[in-house]
């Protein structure tokens, strides 16, 4: 069995690792990024020059004879240099921005397609808040290492060495003074990254429980304020913004002492080179000239240290980050396809259930040992009491879970050995809590499948009622559907999932509670659509209203995960057995109404 969802987003991973998984979205574009890095080592090269202009240029104004051509000449290559600096920052900036965007599109997609491949069980462990700061905010933290961190921290890095090498040739006995400073730069380097990992990795995670919370209680929102919620709620989230606060204060404190530390490294780097170089530009050693220079490569050396701390904080984000995004690639889907599976080129109908044992958690049997077989263009329909197992059954012909004893076939072929994509392809679903995507009524129906035609969307509509109501509404087709279909009845989402279906010509289908919640004005039309679906081909309907299944070839009776009784309507009326008991309850209350 597969690891829990939960169990592997809580695992750790090294840098080592991170940098060589992020490696891997950078070898598409290695063109690109290696000249990018080697302009970075020409634009270093170039900004370490500008000092030694200057230094020339003061110490020839310290002459006596001073020789005008040569400043100027000095000044105009000086310009010269800036401006190419400037050319050529732009061009790399350029370069690297498109590159990265390239990547973070390339990771987002990656990370996308593999969530659509986790199973219904894996999503149902996790909350859905914390899978969407995956895809968004982890990703655009990865967005500036590609864009901005990795070749600032090599510029930083290269412009540290190169200082060096600058003062060790103008003058190397003032540059040992320098390195004296370099071992505590390190230790307070690996202390503060230390600490910073775990602080951005308690951040991330509680802004992911943050985002899961919004998620969940803005959803159902509609309820907490029926049941007067709101001071309770309120509290709920006060609770998790204070462990927020906490995780950000612990990240600000980290940071905090690390930067004026290496500012104050950066003052006694500066008060050692002043008092040291005053006395050797007395003694001769240097110039003047040099003394300035140096002056300024202490800045050079210290603002890129100083950078670094800022491109570490960004960076430790990005590899926090990178391992959530990674957890979720990472993650095996518990339902995936065998290794010798088959394309259903087409499907007679057959549905068996073979001594088929179920269960959600290890040991809590849901199913047990359930068979049944449905044959080609039959009606096959569920009843029995909440839990008994009628949802289970249905979820387990798509494979939204894999049973762990018996076997489920269709037309004979072990569903295991079938593709999945291939299986839910040729089975239609309708549920009872109908899922509406943002857009229109037409491209709900359609599901952005290009091959459906407009004809198609209206055929579709028309023998199944839903065109009735369509026809009615100011923009028809093209009318807006809200977030989850809020602003249509249940009955009309229901009579838009049944065109759905429909229109993707499917060979087998599945109804779970299509008949529920639904308002009077389109029960009639519902009823009228279920009868005219029921010929298309075979048929599994989960039903608690009975009156709506009287005519399926065979009605199977569930009971605590057992079937009790199976047979037609009349059949099971005569057996005056548990089938007996629902339906006359149900026409009794009918009777009462």
């Amino acid at each position: 069995m597969n690891k829990d969802f939960d169990e592997i987003i809580n695992r750790e991973m090294t840098d080592t690792q991170i940098i060589k998984r992020l490696l891997t979205y950078v070898k598409p574009y290695l063109r690109p990024v290696i000249i990018s890095f080697i302009l970075v080592v020409i634009i270093v090269g170039l900004d370490l020059v500008g000092p030694y202009f200057v230094s020339i240029v003061l110490d020839e104004l310290s002459l006596s004879d001073i020789n005008g051509l040569k400043i100027i000449l000095i000044v105009i290559a000086y310009l010269l240099t800036l401006s190419l600096l400037a050319f050529l920052t732009y061009k790399q900036q350029i370069m690297l921005q498109v590159t990265g965007q390239k990547i973070i599109y390339n990771i987002r997609r990656d990370v996308f397609n593999h969530m659509e491949t986790l199973s219904i069980s894996q999503f149902n462990r996790v909350p859905i808040g914390k899978l969407v700061t995956r895809v968004t905010t982890d990703i655009d933290r990865l967005n500036m290492l590609y864009t901005d961190v990795v070749v600032s921290v090599f510029k930083d890095i290269l412009m540290v060495f190169g200082v060096f090498i600058f003062m060790s040739f103008l003058a190397p006995k003032l540059t040992l003074w320098l390195l004296g400073l370099v071992p505590l730069i390190f230790i307070a380097s690996y202390v503060f990254r230390k600490f910073a990992r775990k602080a951005y990795r308690k951040v991330r995670k509680n802004v992911s429980n943050i985002n899961a919370f919004l998620s969940e209680h803005l959803s159902g929102m509609k309820l907490i304020q029926i049941f007067n919620r709101e001071d309770k709620k309120y509290n709920e989230f006060k609770g998790k913004n204070n462990i927020l606060r906490r995780a950000y204060y612990q990240e600000i404190l980290t940071f905090s002492l690390y930067r004026p530390f290496m500012y104050m490294l950066y003052v006694l780097g500066l008060i050692l080179i002043l008092w040291q170089g005053t006395g050797f530009v007395i003694e001769g050693y240097i110039s003047a000239g040099i003394l300035f220079a140096f002056t300024q490569y202490v800045n050079r050396f210290f603002q890129p240290i100083q950078n670094l701390a800022a491109q570490f904080n960004v960076l430790q984000e990005a590899f926090t980050s990178g391992e959530r995004i990674f957890e979720i690639l990472d993650t095996v889907p518990e339902v995936q396809d065998e290794n010798d599976v088959i394309e259903l080129e087409k499907v007679k109908g057959k549905i068996e259930f073979k001594n088929v044992w179920f269960a959600y958690n290890e040991g809590e049997w849901v199913l047990k040992d359930v068979s049944f077989v449905v044959q080609p263009n039959q009606t096959m329909a569920l009843v029995g009491a909440t839990g008994s197992g009628k949802t289970t059954i249905i979820s387990l012909v798509v494979r939204n879970y894999d049973i762990q004893k018996g076997q489920i076939l269709i037309d004979d072929i072990d569903i295991k050995k079938i593709k999945i994509s291939s299986l839910r392809e040729k089975i239609g679903q309708m549920l009872q809590d109908v899922f509406l995507f943002s857009g229109t009524i037409e491209s709900n129906i359609r599901l952005r499948d290009e091959t459906i035609t407009d004809r198609d969307v209206l055929s579709a509509s028309k023998y199944v009622n839903a065109d009735y109501f369509i026809q009615k509404l100011p923009d028809k087709y093209d009318e807006l559907v809200r977030e989850r279909g809020n602003n249509f009845s249940s009955g009309q989402r229901q009579l838009l999932s049944f065109a759905r279906t429909i229109v993707h010509h499917p060979q087998i289908m599945i109804l779970d509670e299509a008949t529920a919640n639904i308002d009077t004005e389109t029960e009639m039309l519902i009823q009228e659509s279920l009868k005219k679906i029921m010929n298309i081909g075979t048929m599994i309907i989960v039903a608690h209203r009975l009156s709506t299944i009287q005519h399926a070839d065979n009605i199977i009776v569930m009971q605590k995960g057992k079937i009790i009784e199976q047979g037609n309507h009349q059949e099971l009326l005569k057996a005056k057995g548990h089938y007996y008991q629902l339906y006359r309850l149900q026409y009794d209350k009918k009777v009462e109404e």
